[in-house]
């Protein structure tokens, strides 16, 4: 073999390598970039629910809904490589706390959307914030008719006080025949806006409202209300209340002899309220969820309980919602809020979901339900 040809061989195999080289930290690359997509920065959802105080167990019920979600979610790849990271506040069911909760999700931790608030009052109180910073909000229970108009970037996927009122006082007059109602209301947000359009819807039917009466959150002592709703001598008592606040009424109305038939908003509906033998014979508003046994069962594996209080599957819902519109335009909320608009008829464990021009549900299904041995049954 002349120097010539062993020169040729040499070189053959300096390339041979070269390419063998190039091909491994090719390959290399690929494999430290493919992480790199994996492990990008989460996603930020922010959360904001009353997780303490007298509506706390409705937050913290719809909080482990939301983060099912999440995890179903990044158990199955994240959004487009990237996982979703929950940051749950304590809006404590107050505008104060609701909005530094808000100030520090939109601010600080550079949230993309928001779940919540839960009340009325917490939303209420963070919205315009939102819609400054375009951040996406979608409430999973606030049902207070001022959200309907809060801005663009602002959606729920639970029914206004609106439908419920109506449904409450078509209930009263209508179905059980009652003419004269008392009305006896927790003095936020929520209470004010289902008692606003109650009594409104109610007074159009021929209805008369004999006594209106209102008590603080979280109030021991509602002995003095009433007994004015018992001397207003009413055919029916429409009670707006969150549990423990309820179950304390109740019990103060039976001291009192107040014996007639109470009818309630959706803050009723959940077994920490109606499993309570006080409860006994009320009837409330509750949106129409549909039984789904699956959702059921991981909940109950999450939670230790087989307890799913109102807004638990919307808060569900939300995040996947949020989830199915980001794999298919991105984290530009401008682009995730006109995604929105386009949701019409998504299956979700809450039933059909649907966003009108405004943001708010579209098609809204409410039922009455009666408390019956500790169990709440739709009324035929």
């Amino acid at each position: 073999m002349d120097t010539q040809q062993a020169a040729g061989i040499g070189g053959k195999k300096i390339a041979l390598w070269a390419v063998i080289a190039l091909v491994v930290i090719g390959g290399g690359w690929m494999v430290i970039k493919k992480p790199s997509q994996v492990n990008a920065e989460p996603i930020k959802i922010g959360f904001i629910a009353p997780l303490t105080g007298d509506a706390g167990s409705y937050g913290v019920n719809a909080k482990a809904a939301a983060e099912l979600a999440v995890e179903e979610i990044n158990s199955m790849g994240g959004i487009n490589g990237r996982t979703i990271q929950l940051i749950a506040e304590d809006g404590k069911c107050t505008g104060k706390d609701a909005s530094s909760a808000a100030n520090k999700l939109i601010n600080i931790d550079k949230v993309t959307a928001i779940v919540g608030g839960f009340c009325s009052g917490e939303t209420m109180a963070f919205t315009d914030l939102a819609e400054q910073t375009k951040t996406i909000v979608i409430s999973e229970a606030s049902s207070n008719p001022a959200i309907t108009n809060a801005g663009d970037y602002i959606f729920r996927d639970y029914a206004s006080d609106t439908a419920q009122g109506k449904a409450a006082a078509e209930f009263i007059y209508n179905k059980l025949g009652k003419k004269k109602v008392a009305v006896l209301y927790v003095n936020i947000d929520w209470g004010k806006g289902v008692k606003d359009v109650f009594i409104s819807e109610y007074k159009k039917l021929g209805g008369e409202i004999v006594i209106e009466e209102s008590y603080t959150q979280g109030s021991r002592d509602m002995r003095s209300q009433l007994a004015k709703v018992k001397q207003s001598n009413p055919d029916v008592l429409y009670f707006l209340s969150f549990t423990d606040d309820a179950v304390i009424g109740l019990k103060q109305a039976k001291t009192l002899g107040l014996n007639l038939p109470i009818v309630g908003g959706d803050a009723f509906d959940g077994p920490q309220f109606y499993s309570d033998p006080i409860a006994d014979g009320i009837m409330y508003v509750a949106s129409l969820v549909p039984s789904n046994e699956a959702f059921e069962a991981k909940m109950a594996t999450k939670t230790g309980s087989d307890v799913i209080n109102a807004g638990a599957p919307q808060a569900y819902d939300a995040v996947k919602i949020l989830g199915d519109v980001m794999r298919k335009v991105g984290t530009n909320t401008e682009l995730i809020k006109n995604a929105l608009y386009e949701v019409k008829d998504y299956q979700g464990v809450s039933g059909t979901i649907g966003f009108d021009s405004n943001g708010d549900l579209a098609t809204p299904n409410l039922i009455i339900k009666l408390i019956k041995d500790g169990k709440a049954e739709q009324l035929k």
